[in-house]
């Protein structure tokens, strides 16, 4: 879902009644976890967090002059998703990840290449969200962002 809006106390006060804690929750489990170095900022019409200009002047290549996303937060029609880039730039971080929401969450992980979706929030492993955004630096994920660029 798109939410015309400004800042991100304006995307969490659109979405629906039932999702304004769980995005909530979702949002302080991020900026608790993320490694140094990221920020936060509206992106592509979600709650980003981006690898800043200031870090990383090539910034994404998909679009001039914007910063590399890393990770981003949404209230979609149906599911809540969490797309992070890392899990489609790292394979091992991906195994990682598969196999140990396989252990903790008792339902079928659905997953794209890098976007979870959460369609029950009593079911979201916040512990697990927290330990996937220490799992790469800004460094880290530059580089692997450009082997993967390099790769095409």
């Amino acid at each position: 879902m798109h939410y015309d809006v400004n800042s991100i106390e304006e995307y969490i006060a659109a979405v629906p009644e039932d999702r304004k804690p769980v995005m909530e929750k979702l949002r302080k489990v991020i900026l608790g976890n993320l490694p140094e170095g990221f920020e936060e900022q509206l992106s592509y019409g979600m709650i980003g967090y981006v690898v800043p200009l200031s870090k990383y002047p090539k910034g994404y290549h998909v679009k001039e002059g914007e910063p590399l996303p890393f990770i981003s937060l949404a209230s979609q029609k149906n599911h809540i998703a969490l797309y992070h880039m890392g899990l489609y730039g790292k394979q091992e971080v991906e195994e990682w990840f598969v196999k140990e929401y396989a252990d903790r969450v008792p339902t079928k992980l659905d997953m794209g290449k890098s976007c979870i979706r959460f369609k029950n929030p009593d079911l979201i492993p916040y512990d697990l969200v927290a330990e996937l955004c220490q799992k790469m630096t800004v460094d880290e994920y530059i580089q692997a962002y450009e082997t993967a660029l390099n790769r095409k």
